[in-house]
């Protein structure tokens, strides 16, 4: 467990309520919508390819069956979860939850985080036109392949692109924890004293307390079934944190040579 500011030492530590939650996992990436595309360039294809059944970067975003397989396995740990799947979790969805979002928000999809050096060769990318950390960071939600690959926008709605910026723009006061179970969703730049531009600067700015979020691309298989432990662990009612510290000890007993399998996690409040 990792503090975000020397204020939440003194911060009343509130549990998440289990009976408020929304699932995103399963998602359809290539799902196109009715509308034909926009014009204009967005981003580059050229970006190498990572390892398939990873939750991170690439040049096209494969579909991930661990996802699917983490909410539906969640769900039935939380029947009261909202389990939202598929070509249902689009952009547009997401954001409807802004000023009426649930307690626990959990994602499991592809993140991204680009560094400036990506950028250095290729002009045409909008993450390079504006300089903003958090438009070089996000997660990705339905149809993200049509823009992402064929570099054109929608002509209406969303591109299924969530940035950093989108989020921080977002009324999320109302949830006390979000679950970002996706590719180096802890990344970001870092500006003097102000800290970690990034995912985690988003949601705090949208008001959520806590967040757990990863520093590395993690395996689809393995982080499902870190989710579902931990989705367990704390529904057996041992506290979230301390479920969380729990389900850590547990993985690093059942995969000792292999941390990268697992302890991309952290949790910071």
């Amino acid at each position: 467990v990792q503090l975000g500011t020397t204020g939440s030492i003194k911060k009343k530590k509130k549990e998440p309520n289990k009976q408020s939650v929304v699932l995103f996992g399963g998602i359809d990436y290539e799902h196109t919508s009715t509308t034909t595309e926009g014009s204009g360039p967005l981003v580059s294809s050229e970006i190498s390819l990572v390892e398939n059944g990873s939750r991170g970067n690439s040049s096209g975003w494969n579909y991930l069956e661990g996802t699917l397989q983490e909410v539906n396995g969640i769900g039935n740990l939380v029947p009261s979860a909202e389990i939202i799947t598929g070509s249902k979790a689009t952009e547009d969805y997401f954001k409807a939850l802004s000023g009426k979002s649930p307690s626990v928000l959990h994602i499991a999809t592809h993140g991204f985080f680009f560094e400036d050096a990506v950028f250095s060769n290729n002009e045409s990318l909008v993450y390079k036109a504006s300089n903003d950390p958090l438009l070089r960071s996000g997660l990705l939600l339905s149809g993200a392949n049509v823009t992402w690959k064929n570099g054109k926008k929608p002509v209406e709605g969303e591109d299924g692109i969530l940035t950093a910026l989108e989020i921080s723009n977002l009324d999320l006061s109302k949830t006390d924890m979000v679950v970002l179970s996706a590719c180096d969703t802890g990344l970001g730049e870092i500006q003097g004293s102000e800290g970690v531009f990034g995912l985690q600067r988003a949601f705090k700015l949208a008001g959520v307390d806590i967040i757990i979020m990863s520093l590395w691309q993690v395996p689809d298989k393995e982080t499902a079934e870190f989710m579902e432990l931990l989705y367990s662990t704390w529904n057996s009612g041992i506290p979230i944190r301390e479920a969380f510290r729990q389900t850590q000890l547990t993985m690093q007993q059942r995969y000792k040579d292999e941390p990268l399998k697992w302890a991309a996690f952290v949790l910071v409040e």
